[in-house]
């Protein structure tokens, strides 16, 4: 059994190596959290859009009296 100790150089690249790989690691990671939090502004924007739609055509629905007619009142096409 050959267990040999590193040499305190090969524990350096060793470490340096787990660096860089950290380094890398972390960058993707960045980079996923800015594409994510330009997704979610984009979405609370599309959501901001459509909460006013909703709330103009309740505007319009509750401004137009006498537009809603019961489909029981209304005469089969063949008459």
């Amino acid at each position: 059994m050959n267990t040999a100790t590193p040499t305190p150089e090969e524990t350096l690249q060793q470490t340096q190596a787990r660096l860089t790989e950290l380094e890398i690691k972390f960058s993707f990671a960045e980079d996923l959290l800015d594409s994510l939090n330009a997704i979610i502004a984009r979405q609370q924007q599309q959501i901001e859009a459509l909460a006013r739609e909703v709330h103009e055509l309740r505007e319009q629905g509750s401004n137009a009296p006498g537009t809603f007619r019961s489909l029981r009142d209304e005469l089969p096409p063949h008459y």
